[in-house]
């Protein structure tokens, strides 16, 4: 009797189902129950059944990471991958290469999820989109650096707004790298303070080409913007996720450039129309107050000058004579009190006592003599009167004994 262990039989089963080529590549068409999506790795795990039976199924990260939308519990799908054995629990499961929904096309689907997603959290309310800039002094864009979309933003904002400056961040719009590169030239032109909008978009294609616009990360970063962003992807027909989540949707590049772009001539049209408004006001106006002018000086008391200042000439009559009478009053007072000082001055001046009588004797170098133990006999002296001086010599000195 051969006895096999049970891993040996998973193994030898294993490899069974793993040589049948049809179970190589199989495709498997049920709905999905008991859906888990591990996160952290990124495995989907989910059973597929039907109204009979059921398969169980697992999704490796390197094909989860591919899909277009969310699968999720009671969608109908259909899986491609094969059939083999996990050996540790020996159940037989398919291993899922590729899910498309059944019925409706992947993209479809996970832009109307996403799509759904975005307008329940609101971000997509026009209650929050931020109003564009009347005259921009500098518009960012982001998109490729070459081909039509980006040639008709520069002529189209060249002819309606020179005035603006056009700041250009080349950007991979399509293909596999483009939802990375499109968030960077975001961030890029939203961190440039004087960018006042910024258009983000690009030219026509299929809705492959167009997907770039449709992913949850640009969207994140449309709505992140600070900065106004105007989205013009495709054409009119086109609308992407990130027209929904934008501040302005335009239906090609051409339109979005004439949205944020205001036509120069009508602003010139505008100012001149102004202008000649102003012109006609302030005319008016200088004419009514002419007319007005006039016949106020044409009547009442206005029409009589002499009657109008006659009185203010009176007032002013009266005011300089008073002046006159306070200033003669002012003067006379002065007047005595500077005599009375004079007069004060005069009686306690050197003069005043010399024309009693008196005199002041000198030495000759002019110095008073008020003591008579300072000169000596022979000294000659000066004798000043009030009428003139002499000079004299001392025959003698007599000091009086106190």
């Amino acid at each position: 009797m051969n006895v096999l262990k049970v891993s040996q039989v998973n193994t030898y089963i294993k490899a069974l189902l793993d040589e049948n080529m049809p179970l190589r590549n199989i495709y498997i068409c049920g709905e999905i129950s008991n859906f888990t999506n591990y996160y952290r790795s990124g495995y989907l795990y989910f059973t597929l059944k039907d109204e009979r039976s059921q398969i169980k199924a697992v999704m490796f990260s390197s094909s989860a990471g591919k899909l277009k939308f969310e699968p999720e519990n009671g969608m109908s799908v259909i899986c491609r991958g094969r059939i083999s054995v996990y050996e540790k629990s020996g159940e037989y499961q398919l291993y899922a290469d590729d899910m498309q929904p059944d019925g409706i096309g992947a993209l479809n689907l996970a832009f109307e999820q996403l799509k759904k997603k975005l307008f329940d959290e609101g971000v997509c309310s026009d209650e929050i989109k931020k109003p564009l800039p009347k005259y921009p002094r500098k518009i960012g864009v982001a998109t490729s650096n070459i081909g039509a979309a980006v040639e008709d933003i520069k002529n189209i904002a060249n002819r309606r707004f020179p005035a603006a400056e056009i700041v250009i961040c080349p950007t991979i719009v399509q293909g596999e790298y483009a939802p990375d590169d499109i968030v960077k030239s975001l961030e890029m032109l939203d961190s440039i303070p004087d960018v006042d909008v910024i258009i983000a978009g690009r030219g026509g294609g299929s809705v492959e080409d167009l997907w770039a616009f449709n992913t949850e990360k640009v969207a994140r970063a449309v709505i992140d913007c600070k900065t106004p962003v105007v989205s013009a992807v495709g054409h009119e027909t086109d609308f992407t996720i990130c027209d929904f989540v934008a501040d302005m949707r335009a239906p090609t590049p051409s339109a979005a450039a004439e949205l944020v772009c205001p036509d120069i001539r009508e602003l010139i049209a505008y100012i001149s129309n102004l202008k000649a408004r102003i012109n006609f006001r302030v005319n008016d106006i200088v004419q009514n107050e002419m007319l007005r002018l006039s016949n106020i000086t044409e009547s009442g008391t206005f029409s009589d000058e002499s009657s109008l200042f006659e009185s203010y000439f009176n007032q002013l009559s009266e005011l300089t004579e008073r002046i006159y009478g306070s200033f003669e009053k002012c003067v006379e007072s002065r007047e005595s009190e500077l005599a009375f000082v004079c007069g004060k001055i005069n009686a306690l001046s050197p003069l005043a006592v010399l024309s009693r009588g008196y005199c002041i004797a000198q030495k000759s170098n002019n110095i008073v003599i008020n003591r008579a133990f300072s000169i000596n006999s022979g000294d000659e002296i000066k004798l000043r009167f009030s009428d003139g001086s002499v000079k004299c010599t001392v025959d003698e000195v007599s000091l009086i004994e106190k």
